[in-house]
């Protein structure tokens, strides 16, 4: 069985705070939807920080492009949250902001792209260790 995840990162001034890091098992989406999972993600962490009555982030970096940076902000929207939420798409380094058709691309020297690829990458290293975590779990499991 393979189990579906999401995985997501917090940096404060600009370095990682692992303190902040959390890891969700996908629960109410059937199949592979990309969209409705980061959504489904979304929905709960807000939730949960709205609940205990914590602090938001200043900034929200999706790893995706437009479709899951409409699906995040959707579960913001019916949250009634407004927090500045950006998409960073990985490929050509594109950044896609709200109600904008076309991304942005920063010069691959910027500061801010190198800090947004900083968190990305990071995002995407506890991924592949809690991935590892849970392979290494089952493998056990069936011996």
């Amino acid at each position: 069985m393979r189990c579906r995840t999401s995985q997501m990162v917090r940096f404060a001034g600009g370095k990682p705070d692992k303190g902040g890091y959390r890891q969700f098992r996908i629960k109410t989406i059937e199949g592979i939807d990309d969209y409705a999972m980061i959504g489904e993600i979304v929905r709960r962490r807000y939730e949960r920080l709205l609940a205990e009555k914590k602090e938001m982030p200043d900034l929200i970096v999706i790893d995706g492009g437009a479709g899951q940076l409409a699906s995040a902000l959707t579960q913001l929207r019916t949250l009634n949250l407004t927090i500045p939420t950006i998409a960073l798409a990985k490929e050509n380094e594109e950044i896609y902001l709200p109600g904008e058709e076309k991304p942005i691309r920063l010069d691959r020297k910027s500061r801010a792209l190198h800090l947004l690829q900083k968190v990305r990458d990071e995002a995407h290293r506890f991924a592949v260790k809690y991935h590892k975590l849970l392979r290494t779990k089952r493998v056990l499991n069936k011996k």
